[in-house]
């Protein structure tokens, strides 16, 4: 409770509630007391509790000035009464609700409204459902009263708040009730049931369901069956809110009917033998009896049965039967997950028996469809996906096997096969389950494999089809037995196909040879998802099988012809999937076999004649060939040139004209459209209608501009006669004029014959109205599949197209995503895309042509005798329109031209406006979808006409459909067009819009909202004036009655319920608060509405779940701008409560609002959410893994928390490791034997539950789903890696946690045996993934601790103690069942064990090494690898893995140059790496060059799949050339014997001397990948050590050398190119890289002066010379850029200024060594210039890091470089260097600063350099050298600390040069000795205490060293001299009381007095007595204090070591 008392305001001004703000203040009073009352205390209501609840009253019951108490108002009121009585005292609720009862049952006054009624019964009803148990007896009158109001009432909202106040209060006081008055309710509840009005039957069922308790036993049979049939009597007339109402009361009526009661046994007629017999057995026959009769109400049988009963009935109507399957739902639901796992072979036995077989349903191909799609809703999303623990899953496949698939054939007599539609069922689930599953454990896959393969010979095209997409999601999710059924499908189709024409072959062997050629076509499909499991040969057999067939069916009947040519087709259109390197080598063959099968019509082929066999034939033939065309196109778009798009172009149009002929030779039809696809094939309309889809469909993939204009003008004609004319309805004229005439006739969308007069099913207003992933009104999606089969006449199905088994994704769970519509439907939809893409292509006159004649089409007269297809017209030219201007809009200036066209314009305009007011709500939104766009492209003045007419139209028709579809079109526009263009008219499109909003008609005021929304979404800031007005028309509405769910006339609120208001007015909102943005600060009244109305909308959930979830989207964009103003505490709260909600988009939103949450306060989650809610975010992950974002969440929340505790995060993910699986479980349970666990396994005490003892028990851990296993895995890895890269040393080392403290629990170190543990349990997992994951885990561990040290033991490593854990963990991925991806991952894993150093002895490696060893040898040997026991491995495969372990040798490789012990691993095996290291690259430079290998090497490719298995290969070769060239680069570094072997391609070393100046065999190979990765290399400035480049410029330095290169380099092309790019790598790559390229550079040059040489010394002078100059300008260049004056601003400035300094050291030196092969007037030259470059650097200003003292080196060398003597260049150089630094010097005179002193102490270090190293011979200038000298001595008595002692350094050198010989700086002793009397004066004369003592400290120092130098090289005779200079001098400073500079003067005193006595002694001696008194006295002080340190030192001590 709050320590600080809350003031409350108790009374409301009246003044504020007159006008129109009185509503907003009323409003706003109620929302600050209700946040003030959810903190006040109840001392705080002591006060004002009595006057706030009669203001509260007074506002639901008071008349003017009170505003009317709508919906906000009236739920504040009710809130802040249960708050006031939930705190305070609660002695005068009694009063408060009989006061609210009495007005709301008082009908006649006449000064309340209705309002002040609904809002009393409600507040009353509030406040019962918190306190009834407290006022029992008032429930009597609030039931009656509530009775009365539904009875008598007028106003259907206050009817309904009647019944939810009853509702409120059964809930709280139920038995309270009395008899008779429940019975009452009871009764009025189910009349109401058949209420007009569709709230008071939503109202009624929760009363009903309150009525009925789930655990009451009392109820019979009978009643619930009568109240279900109620509930079915009234689905008819219900919308989508009252159809889950009703549902959700029956789904709790049979729910309740499990509930067990005893049943009285019948009489026996028999009577007892004897009465002692009775007696001694009554006890136990009357507890018998108990156990007997105690039975359930209803059986899950019979339970079911009330449904599907009502279902199959005769008369009932497609809607119930549809609605039927939301009581389905809601019941299953209800029933729970424990119920249907126990009793899924009931349930699914039901639907089979019940539904699917029943004969009701099989009545037409759309009622097959619906009973399909609903029942796959029930089992597959609901059961399967959110219902079916891993386990349940396992045992429903199980159950579907054997109880459906094995049962056909029926084998013994008196068995019946299941029925085709049972078995599509049985299929689609079990392929459902495998994709769920993920990895289908050895129990599925033995219950599958048999039973599929054998399904594939069904005698109905449906079964095959989906036996063969089921046979492709089981080998998806089990590769390894891809191989052995794809050989077996080979096998069984060449056999089929050769019995074909064999007499004595069985009757159904064509359908046998297709149901396996679909299945082939499925497998072949898999091969781009599973390349490693496939040997591509077997491709180029099926390849062969379908040409040969294709020969031979010219030579065989039509039947058989027929069949042969679709299984050609077919699987060659599979083939086509395996892309451009597959089908490249056969594409001329390809193109001459469609060229036969799609000739030019010829004038035979026009005549009549043919029967319909021959045209069936013949049609069929060219959409097989087509189906490979089209597969073709969509694969292999890199192979579609212009001329191949030409000639395909060409076929395509002969396909189209012989179309064309079959449609004039008008056939008669045997069948209707839409009639059951029949067993041995489609219809002679079907195969027509997908052959014409098939020529649409690939004429849209190709290239437009390859196709000529008249195929174009063809093509348009064609489409537009078949979408949107009346020829092109292909249904029955007389019947559809007969239901024109009689007006039966409703709609479209109600048609069931599968065809709706050819209308198209594809959509085009996602985009406005929500994404694709949540459903646009937020309903379930359970929910939303059972309501959209209302409108949904076009119902998808896999066979409708073969083909949809290569297009269908795999990473889904759900449904078939993918689904191919009937092919009618498909051609239609074919023909608007071809359309969409080739209108806005046209020319105007093509454009107006095609536009006049689509829409002549739609006028024609032919369709008023045909009303349905008139609908279905307008459908699909609006569809179609709007496609093209979307496809317009993508072609920019072109497409505006074409729609610009005010000829064009105009009359699509005005047949857009006639569409945009239909009645159809799909036309509308799909008209208003088309206006937008177009008026996006036809321009302003069109835009400006447009806004005029839909202004008239919304003023004049006041028809609500019309007025609805201009507000979609107001909408469209504005969010097409955009602010910019449409900012003029923004003001007229709110004004109408919040016209329209203000509409009681539900369908006007809906979409005007939804169009504000959009309008506010396109014009963002411009909107911002009309924020107020906006956010108040929106208050004004959430007031109203009319827009109120329950609200308005009978007529509107039946069709709210679809229409959900309040979900828009959030929408509209959240576009407000983005609009707003940060200025939501700026005003206080704006923000807090907007807030408060937000929390109003978020508490409204218990209406609708939608509106919650729009304002939890609010709630999120308030978060950015204004999180202070939002409670994130009860935020999270909520959120966590709606995380156990079983409504999916509740559940979905509150996890994007938690993910948004911790994105922005991880730690505050933590601390508010704790473990607890990351633990339930597991379990929603565990229940349910198909809702979003859990995963975003977790693994957020872990990156932002993980590095403060890794060890919590650790035992989370260990908790769900612990867990077993549902594979594992059953895999134990089964198993007889006991679970690998080796002797090295046990170490880890890790049972995997398969011993005898387990499988007696049972093992009782909980079960985890695999892939919450692998998540858990995978935060394991993202904490591991996080963690390291946080670069918290603790957490890494134990020894440094100690030394400072810290708690080892929490620290990532600690919990190494425990992720070791992990990834052992992870390797021994059943599932390949998890086995995968818990490797990389394992080389986290050991990557990140291989250096760690063992706490408790000295020079040892932590990981030391582990190595057997960890060999036991790699040793199950050499297992039978591995894959080569863990294969792979554990050499890997192996190679870095043994790199660590863990164990640094070769003989103590262990097993761990013999698996890279025994994996090496294997790679030496052709052929395939055998790893440990895995099963033979294919040539992919085993080219994969040879390189992974090359790879993983080649890591040891580069390691052995830094680490030692690893030399003595890799030196045994060099001399058979180095030949594999170097194939794998030239095998990788072979692939990328697209060249065809010999495969004579050991790691190549295999000739006969090298072509296709080079795509799969090279990304392989990709990430591991690096690796291997790096080793490759570290053996040539290291000139090792073998690798040059190699590199000659030789075997031996005699053979391997490379002595011709012939570049090595494998030199260009290469240096071309050299060069490529240096060519493609891309700094980054963020990464400036690009190691792929540096590896490259390393391989480089080496391959340039002439042992590799020889003088291959003398080819001035070759240079030249290679110059260029060393050139740009100059210009842009980092210092960190140019390091490298300088020494490259430096091998270069030396190698082009080799083969100078070589050559001849008059032959290649010349051209040696200038590649040499090139190297030097180059050098040159990268010198100029690294050095900071060259930088641009802003270049490198993150680069470390240590590598900048490397790169200068490294440019000058090899600027030097290049410039020795130079001869010596260019040697001049080129010195200039480095000393000019060099000099840059000494002038810099532009940083204030010292650059010159690093790299003095390089100014050495260059001044070093040998010069003739006579040069007096040289002189003249070094004269004009020492005056521009003694300029530099003087020019800083009078500045201060860092930089100031860094370039004042740079110059002097480079003056004194200069003076030194110059040779003697080199006479300077005596001014320079006394002006250097001058200013090394200023500066030395300068007052800047670093200058003065550089320059006192400078001076010491100086003085040893001159002392050493120079006679030029002898000079300099007079000034140096000079300044150094006057400096030592100036200490001795310092102030005591000098802030500078320890300046001078150091500066004393430096000249003590100087002048003992001086002293001690001074020739003896003028020693005597020196020190009498010098000494009196000294003495000064004996006299000063700073400490340090007076010991270090009395030790250099002594020091010469050691050196040379007698001249000391002579100096003293002329000393002044009392200088020399002094100098005795100081003496032998210091020599006092010496001897008494000595003395106390020398007692024995102890010394301990410090470790640390």
């Amino acid at each position: 409770m709050p320590t600080e008392s809350v003031e409350l305001e108790v009374e409301i001004d009246q003044t504020n509630l007159g006008g129109e703000n009185g509503e907003i203040y009323v409003f706003q009073w109620l929302s600050h007391n209700y946040r003030m009352l959810q903190q006040a205390s109840s001392e705080d209501l002591k006060v004002s509790q009595e006057k706030l609840i009669a203001t509260l009253i007074a506002l639901v019951t008071s008349p003017a000035p009170y505003p009317i108490p709508g919906r906000p108002i009236r739920n504040l009121v009710a809130q802040s009464l249960i708050a006031i009585y939930s705190q305070g005292e609660t002695k005068s609720m009694y009063d408060t609700i009989q006061a609210l009862i009495k007005v709301a049952g008082d009908q006649k006054s006449t000064v309340l409204q209705d309002a002040h009624r609904i809002a009393t019964i409600y507040c009353s009803g509030e406040l019962m459902r918190v306190f009834g148990a407290q006022v029992m007896s008032l429930v009597s009158d609030i039931a009656t009263l509530s009775l009365k109001l539904y009875k008598s009432a007028n106003s259907i909202l206050l009817r309904c708040q009647g019944i939810m106040a009853l509702k409120h209060t059964i809930y709280s006081a139920k038995r309270a009730l009395t008899d008779a008055l429940a019975k009452d309710i009871t009764k009025q509840m189910r009349q109401a049931l058949g209420d007009k009005a569709l709230p008071v039957v939503r109202a009624a069922t929760r009363v009903l369901i309150l009525m009925f308790p789930s655990g009451d036993p009392t109820r019979t049979a009978v009643e619930i069956e009568s109240l279900v049939s109620l509930c079915v009597k009234h689905l008819e007339n219900a919308d989508y809110p009252t159809r889950l109402a009703l549902a959700k009361l029956a789904g709790h009526l049979l729910a309740s009917s499990r509930v067990e009661r005893v049943v009285t046994a019948p009489e026996s007629s028999k009577k007892k033998k004897s009465d002692e017999k009775e007696d001694e057995d009554m006890v136990s026959a009357a507890a018998h009896a108990a156990a007997e009769d105690l039975k359930p109400i209803m059986t899950p049988t019979e339970m079911l049965l009330q449904l599907s009963n009502h279902f199959n009935k005769p008369q009932t109507s497609p809607r119930v039967r549809i609605g039927l399957f939301s009581f389905y739902l809601a019941l299953i639901s209800t029933l729970g997950t424990r119920f249907v796992e126990q009793n899924y072979g009931l349930i699914v036995e039901h639907f089979m028996s019940e539904i699917i077989s029943n004969p009701r349903n099989n009545t037409s191909r759309h009622d097959i469809l619906v009973a399909r799609t609903l029942v796959g809703t029930i089992l597959r999303d609901l059961v399967g996906i959110r219902m079916l623990g891993e386990q349940a899953q396992i045992f429903a496949v199980q159950e579907l096997s054997n109880a459906y698939l094995k049962r056909w054939p029926a084998m013994l007599p008196g068995q019946t096969a299941p029925t085709s539609l049972v078995l599509t069922i049985a299929l689609r689930e079990v392929a459902g389950l495998l994709r769920q599953l993920g990895n289908a454990p050895p129990l599925v896959q033995e219950a599958l494999m048999d039973p599929l393969l054998t399904l594939l010979t069904h005698t109905s095209h449906t079964v095959r089809v989906h036996a063969s997409w089921a046979l492709r999601c089981f080998c998806y999710s089990t590769p390894l037995r891809l191989p052995k059924a794809l050989l077996s499908l080979v096998e069984s189709l060449q056999h089929d196909t050769a019995q074909l024409v064999n007499p004595a072959a069985p009757s159904d062997i064509h359908l046998r040879a297709l149901g396996h050629a679909y299945g082939l076509t499925g497998l072949l499909a898999l091969i781009p998802h599973r390349p490693l499991y496939i040997s591509y040969d077997m491709t180029a057999n099926v390849f062969y099988t379908a040409v040969q067939l294709l020969k031979r069916a010219g030579d065989h009947d039509v039947h058989v012809a027929k069949v042969e040519v679709e299984i050609a087709w077919t699987t060659v259109a599979a083939l086509m999937t395996l892309g451009p390197n597959f089908v490249r080598a056969h594409l001329p063959q390809l193109l001459v076999l469609w060229r036969n099968a799609l000739p030019k019509p010829t004038t035979k082929d026009s005549t009549p004649g043919r029967n319909p066999a021959e045209w069936q034939f013949l049609l069929h033939v060219r959409e097989s060939a087509l189906r490979a065309v089209y597969h073709f196109l969509q694969h292999n778009g890199s192979l579609v040139t212009t001329d191949i798009s030409r000639r395909i172009s060409s076929l395509l149009s002969n396909a189209l004209q012989f179309s064309t002929i079959f449609l004039s030779q008008r056939m008669e039809e045997t069948t209707e459209p839409g009639a059951p696809v029949k067993s041995q094939g489609l219809t002679l309309s079907g195969t027509e209608s997908l052959l014409r889809c098939r020529i649409f469909q690939c004429f849209s993939r190709l290239d437009l501009s390859t196709i000529t204009e008249s195929t174009q003008t063809a093509l348009l004609q064609a489409t537009v006669s078949l979408f949107a004319s009346a020829d092109g309805y292909s249904g029955s004229s007389v019947q559809a004029a007969i239901a024109s005439s009689s007006g039966t006739f409703t709609n479209i969308w109600q048609t069931v014959d599968g065809y709706a007069y050819g209308v198209t099913d594809v959509k085009v207003d996602e985009e406005a109205l929500g994404s694709a992933s949540q459903d646009w009104l937020n309903r379930d999606s359970n929910e939303a599949v059972v309501d959209d089969l209302l409108r949904q006449p076009i119902i998808r199905s896999i066979e409708h197209d073969p083909l949809s088994l290569c297009e269908v994704h795999l990473d889904s769970p759900g449904h078939l995503r993918s689904e191919a519509p009937s092919p009618a439907t498909a051609a239609v939809n074919a023909a608007i895309e071809l359309f969409a893409r080739l209108l806005p292509v046209q020319d105007s006159s093509s454009s107006l042509k095609a536009v006049t004649k689509l829409l002549e089409a739609t006028e024609s007269v032919k369709l008023e005798r045909n009303t349905g297809r008139k609908a279905a017209v307008l459908m699909n030219s609006t569809i179609a329109l709007a496609l093209t201007f979307k496809y317009a809009q993508s072609h920019g200036r072109q497409g505006a031209e074409v729609f610009g066209n005010v000829q064009v314009s105009t009359p699509l305009a005005s047949f857009l406006k006639g569409v945009l007011v239909d009645s159809d709500i799909l036309l509308r939104r799909a008209a208003s979808e088309a206006v937008g766009r177009l008026a996006s492209l036809a321009g302003t003045t069109f835009l400006t006409n447009q806004i005029k007419t839909l202004v008239n139209e919304v003023v004049s028709n006041r028809d609500p459909h019309g007025r609805a579809g201009c507000a979609l079109a107001f909408g469209a526009i504005y969010g097409y067009v955009g602010s910019l263009a449409a900012g003029p008219l923004l003001k007229t499109t709110v004004h109408v819009l919040m016209s329209l909003i203000t509409d009681p008609h539900p369908v006007v005021h809906y979409w005007a909202l939804k169009s504000l929304g959009r309008v506010i979404d396109a014009a963002n800031l411009a909107y911002a004036s009309y924020v107020p007005s906006t956010l108040g028309l929106l208050f004004r509405v959430y007031m109203m009655e009319s827009h109120e769910p329950e609200g308005g006339s009978l007529n509107y609120v039946n069709m709210s319920g679809g229409l959900p208001a309040y979900q828009a007015i959030c929408q509209t909102i959240d576009a407000i608060v983005t609009v707003v943005g940060p200025d939501i600060h700026e005003s206080t009244r704006t923000r807090t509405l907007i807030l408060d109305l937000i929390n109003q909308f978020l508490g409204d959930d218990e209406s609708d779940d939608g509106v919650c979830i729009e304002a939890i989207k609010c709630i999120q964009h308030a978060l950015m701008f204004a999180p202070e103003q939002v409670e994130i505490p009860k935020l999270i709260t909520r959120f966590r409560g709606y995380l156990s909600s079983s409504r999916r988009p509740l559940k979905v939103a509150s996890i994007n609002g938690l993910y948004q949450l911790v994105q922005k306060d991880a730690l505050l989650m933590s601390r508010l959410g704790g473990d607890q809610l990351v633990e339930q975010l597991f379990g929603m992950l565990d229940y349910d893994s198909s809702v979003e974002g859990v995963r975003s969440v977790i693994m957020t929340w872990l990156q932002h928390t993980v590095v403060h505790n890794p060890s919590a995060w650790i035992d989370l993910c260990q908790r769900i490791m612990a867990r077993t699986t549902a594979s594992q479980r059953i895999t134990d349970a089964t198993s007889k034997r006991k679970d690998f666990v080796d002797d090295e396994g046990q170490s880890l005490s890790v049972d995997s539950g398969g011993d005898a003892d387990t499988d007696a028990s049972g093992d009782r851990r909980p079960i985890a789903r695999w892939r919450t296993q692998l998540f858990a895995l995978q935060c394991l890895h993202s904490t591991c890696t996080i963690v390291s890269q946080s670069g918290r040393r603790e957490h890494i080392d134990l020894v440094f946690a100690r030394e400072r403290g810290l708690p080892a629990s929490a620290l990532l170190v600690s919990r190494v045996a425990d992720l070791i543990k992990i990834a052992f349990t992870a390797s021994a997992a059943q599932v390949m993934e998890i086995r995968l994951e818990g490797l990389t885990v394992l080389k986290d561990v050991i990557s990140i601790f291989a250096a760690a040290p063992d706490p408790d033991y000295e020079n040892a490593s932590l990981l030391e103690q582990y190595q057997a854990p960890i060999a036991a963990a790699l040793t199950p991925a050499f297992s039978a069942d591995s894959t080569p991806e863990i294969l792979a991952s554990a050499i890997e894993a192996s190679a870095i064990f043994v790199g660590s150093g863990v164990v640094k002895d070769v003989n103590r490696m262990g097993r761990i090494l013999k698996l890279l060893v025994s994996a090496l040898e294997q790679c030496q040997d052709i052929g395939m690898l055998h790893l440990g026991d895995a099963a033979e491995l294919s040539p992919n495969a085993s080219v994969m893995l040879r390189i992974a372990t090359l790879s993983a040798w080649a890591q040891l490789k580069v390691a052995s140059n830094t680490k030692d012990f690893l030399a003595d691993v890799v030196r045994p095996h060099i001399q058979h790496l180095s030949p594999l290291w170097i194939t794998v690259l030239r095998d990788y430079s072979g692939a990328r060059a697209e060249v065809t290998d010999d495969g004579s090497g050991s790691g190549g490719l295999d000739i006969s799949y090298s072509t296709l298995g080079r795509e799969i290969l090279l990304p392989y070769y990709a990430a591991s050339s690096s690796n291997i060239l790096n080793a490759v680069t570290v053996a040539m570094e290291e000139k090792n014997e073998w690798i040059q072997a190699a590199m000659n391609g030789k075997e031996s070393l005699e053979e391997s001397t490379n002595v011709s100046l012939q570049p090595a065999p494998f030199f260009h190979m290469l240096f071309g990948l050299v060069y490529e990765a240096l060519v493609n290399s891309k700094p980054e400035p963020r990464t400036p050590r690009n190691e792929d480049t540096i590896i490259a410029l390393r391989a480089m330095k080496c391959l340039v050398q002439p042992a590799f290169a020889g003088d291959v380099f003398s080819d001035p092309a070759i240079f030249e190119e290679l110059v260029h790019l060393l050139y740009r790598l100059a210009l842009t790559e980092t210092p960190a890289v140019q390091i490298h390229l300088l020494e490259a550079i430096i091998s270069l040059a030396k190698s082009l002066q080799a083969a100078a040489k070589a050559s001849g010394p008059t032959q290649a002078t010349e051209s040696s010379s200038t590649s040499t100059i090139h190297c030097l300008k180059i050098i040159a260049y990268v010198l100029r850029k690294v050095l900071p004056s060259g930088s641009e601003p802003g270049t490198f400035t993150e680069v470390a200024s240590s590598e900048k300094i490397a790169a200068i050291n490294t440019g000058f030196v090899a600027f030097c060594e290049v410039m020795k092969h130079c001869n010596s007037s260019q040697q001049g030259h080129f010195r200039i210039l480095g000393i000019f470059l060099y000099h840059e650097l000494l002038r810099d200003e532009s940083t204030s890091v010292d650059m010159i003292g690093p790299t003095l080196q390089s100014l050495k060398l260059l001044l070093e470089i040998s010069s003739p003597a006579e040069d007096a260049g040289y002189e003249s150089l070094i004269h004009s260097l020492l005056s521009a630094c003694l300029s530099n010097i003087d020019n800083m005179r009078g500045r201060a600063g860092a930089v100031c002193s860094r370039k004042i102490s740079s110059n002097l270090l480079a003056i004194s350099l200069i003076m030194t190293v110059i040779p003697s011979s080199v006479r300077l200038g005596q001014a320079v050298v006394d002006h250097s000298c001058f200013l090394i001595c200023q500066n030395i008595m300068t007052v800047n600390e670093d200058i003065s002692i550089t320059a006192a350094q400078c001076g010491r050198t100086l003085v040893v040069a001159a002392l050493s010989g120079n006679a030029a700086l002898r000079r300099c002793l007079r000034f140096l000795l000079t300044a150094i009397v006057d400096c030592i004066a100036s200490i001795a004369t310092a102030e005591n205490g000098s802030s500078r003592a320890q300046h001078h400290a150091l500066i004393v120092a430096e000249i003590w060293r100087t002048l003992a130098h001086l002293f001690t090289h001074t020739h003896a005779a003028q020693r005597t001299f020196v020190l009498a200079f010098v000494l009196p001098t000294m003495i000064l400073l004996l006299t000063t009381s700073l400490a340090d500079v007076q010991s270090a003067t009395v030790t250099q005193i002594m020091s010469f007095a050691a050196a040379d006595p007698e001249v000391f002694k002579t100096v003293v001696g002329q000393l002044q007595p009392d200088m020399k008194k002094n100098m005795e006295d100081c003496l032998k002080q210091a020599l006092g204090n010496h001897r008494g340190n000595i003395d106390s030192s020398s007692k024995p001590q102890i010394s301990l070591r410090s470790f640390k």
